[in-house]
């Protein structure tokens, strides 16, 4: 197996295109192109990580966290992350984050929260706009079926839990091949007519160079007519967060009870109770303070997430609940999915889960 592979199949489900600007993620140090026996899944990529890969001789460690989050200027171990990258390439030891491209997905952090806590009918939170392409082409009749399940096969026509969609009319196309042209309908020199449909379909913008290349072997024109129209339209399939709903009502003080044992967290800080039930909660894993406004919009009567600051939980308002669970503990479950995941894609290929507890804070 290349690490190319894994890459490939990873990005499936977080396309290093969800990643946000600020983010770094992607393959941090190898090449693409290694041949490995075994990978090495984490949270967070430390030296005692990389201690472990050698361990475990694993050539790959696929990370969560990006151990280089901003550019590095010198690389002599004064810092932890300096020694990251020495001790991984003294190695001969790959790394590839994930991180705000996992954020983004509909099968990342979020939902991984939402699983734990049991809801049901999850939804993405802060669903990402434009980053929804409508691609309209046209072809023959006859080829029109073909084309379009070649190109559903690629990805085009997703939309929510519904695939293969796609509208269409038809249309008389016309056209005259001048010389040197190799036409598949027509002759030199002769005007043509020809019964036509034009499809139109939605692809996500990171799909789009693998779908036209599919549309042009496909399409039985030399030349092939097609437009590409950016949309406004939020994708529903990606973003920040996600809600969902518990099949009855809880009170505050047994979802407080709940999130301490499934979230494996001895501390939660939560706003004031207003013995409201729980029935609709929000989550987002890591720093979450900026989408309580969002989660207040949805009308979720909790909302779980990481790193508010003292005035964050003023905005409560006694309209919602809000939960503080810690960063690491909102996102500790991401390596047993990134696991699970490759384990199903790859069913005979060494996946190793790392056993290492990174979070670097303590309570006393």
């Amino acid at each position: 197996m290349t690490i190319k592979q894994i890459a490939n199949s990873i990005e499936e489900i977080a396309p290093l295109h969800f990643a946000e600007d600020f983010d770094n993620v992607g393959l941090l140090i190898g090449d693409y192109n290694k041949s490995i026996d075994k990978v090495l899944v984490s949270l967070d990529c430390l030296e005692d990580t990389v201690d472990e890969a050698i361990a475990e001789k694993a050539e790959l460690i696929v990370c969560f966290h990006p151990i280089i989050f901003s550019g590095l200027k010198k690389l002599n171990g004064n810092s932890y992350v300096e020694r990251v990258v020495l001790k991984a390439i003294k190695n001969d030891i790959a790394i590839y984050a994930i991180h705000t491209a996992l954020d983004n997905s509909k099968d990342g952090v979020s939902k991984a929260i939402c699983d734990r806590l049991g809801l049901l009918n999850s939804k993405i939170l802060i669903p990402k706009k434009s980053s929804l392409v409508r691609l309209t082409y046209r072809v023959p009749n006859e080829d029109a079926k073909r084309v379009s399940l070649a190109l559903f096969e690629l990805g085009a026509g997703k939309i929510g839990k519904y695939d293969q969609c796609s509208t269409s009319h038809f249309v008389k196309g016309s056209f005259r091949p001048m010389q040197g042209a190799n036409p598949a309908i027509g002759s030199i020199g002769e005007q043509e007519e020809v019964d036509e449909q034009e499809l139109s379909l939605l692809i996500e913008e990171h799909k789009i160079n693998g779908i036209l290349k599919g549309l042009f072997e496909e399409h039985p024109y030399e030349e092939v007519a097609y437009e590409l129209t950016r949309l406004d339209n939020v994708n529903q399939d990606r973003g920040m967060g996600m809600y969902g709903e518990f099949e009855k009502p809880i009170q505050e003080q047994e979802f407080i009870e709940l999130l301490k044992t499934n979230m494996n967290t001895k501390l939660v800080r939560h706003s004031t109770f207003s013995g409201k039930p729980i029935k609709r909660v929000a989550v987002l894993g890591g720093s979450g303070a900026f989408a309580i406004g969002q989660a207040k919009k949805v009308e979720a009567d909790a909302y779980v997430s990481a790193d508010f600051k003292y005035h964050d939980f003023f905005k409560a308002e006694n309209s919602i609940l809000l939960c503080d669970i810690g960063h690491y503990e909102s996102e500790q479950y991401t390596k047993e999915l990134i696991v699970d995941y490759l384990k199903k894609k790859f069913p005979n290929f060494a996946v190793v889960l790392s056993n290492k507890n990174t979070n670097p804070i303590h309570y006393s």
